[in-house]
């Protein structure tokens, strides 16, 4: 097959899948997701990304039918029913199916959707260029749900002003972009917003920490100014899907390009390892 959907145990071609209008994710937007992408039919970080869902249900209170490990054991059943090895990797579960009330319903199992796209891991080594915009989400953020108007308009403003993210500020402080975390380098040091109730904490910038560490590169946690966005030696933004990229540009003005050798030194060992842990391509 091409591509495949799933929805609780039934699966086919995504154009053939039909889902429940009551699917509370129709009316509500009421569910998490993941999302990660898989070389050899191997899901990269697949541990990481099943931790977070579970603890994302638990902080909605969202009762997830299966076990962590049956989970993994779905979705790398499914990937292997793809022709490509190379796949986007996306799934969800949302709160149930019932009659539309904004109150939980009782006695609901959650519902699982799967979706599986051959995908090809782009050049993480292309410059990018970014615009900034006020943080104006719920303050849920560090909660991957499905409720992604706020950033699906970000991205938008980003795309018509020819830049690849939107990168969002609250009272003066960067947070994180519309479906990216944001991290920078200054004087030797990598930097990003702690993982508070305003930012996700994403599985990529976890990696990039740990593989700065690994390369004996300092790591703050601490919120940074606009200004000190602007100032930065480097700019890095990551994401599951496009692993760790550079940016040299924020609202048409020049950014970062003064420590470039450590930026490709983080790169290349991220891509070093996302290769490795798929046994896939070097």
């Amino acid at each position: 097959m091409k591509d495949l959907g799933y929805y609780n145990g039934t699966y086919g071609p995504l154009d053939e899948m039909t889902i429940p209008m009551n699917d509370r994710a129709c009316y509500f937007g009421d569910g998490i997701y993941e999302a990660s992408t898989c070389e050899n039919f191997n899901i990269y970080a697949l541990d990481a990304h099943i931790n977070r869902l579970y603890n994302n249900a638990a902080l909605l209170e969202i009762d997830i039918p299966v076990t962590k490990e049956t989970f993994k054991n779905i979705l790398l059943e499914m990937v292997h029913k793809l022709d490509s090895p190379s796949q986007l990797v996306y799934w969800q579960v949302t709160r149930g199916t019932a009659n539309r009330t904004h109150f939980f319903p009782e006695n609901t199992p959650a519902n699982l959707w799967i979706t599986l796209r051959p995908f090809q891991l782009s050049d993480i080594y292309k410059l990018k260029k970014l615009i900034t915009m006020e943080d104006t989400r719920f303050l849920h953020c560090n909660i991957k749900t499905l409720n992604l108007l706020p950033s699906v308009i970000a991205s938008q403003k980003a795309k018509e002003a020819g830049c690849y993210e939107a990168v969002f500020h609250r009272n003066n402080r960067v947070t994180e972009c519309s479906h990216s975390n944001l991290l920078i380098l200054k004087d030797g040091v990598l930097r990003t917003a702690p993982t508070d109730h305003l930012i996700l904490p994403g599985i990529m910038r976890a990696q990039v920490l740990d593989i700065a560490r690994e390369l004996q590169i300092p790591v703050d946690e601490t919120a940074f100014s606009l200004a000190e966005l602007m100032e930065a030696d480097e700019i890095l933004v990551t994401s599951s899907t496009v692993l760790c990229l550079v940016a040299d540009e924020v609202d048409s003005i020049p950014a970062g390009r003064k420590a470039p050798d450590t930026a490709r030194a983080i790169q290349e060992a991220l891509l070093e390892k996302y290769y490795r842990e798929t046994a896939g391509r070097q």
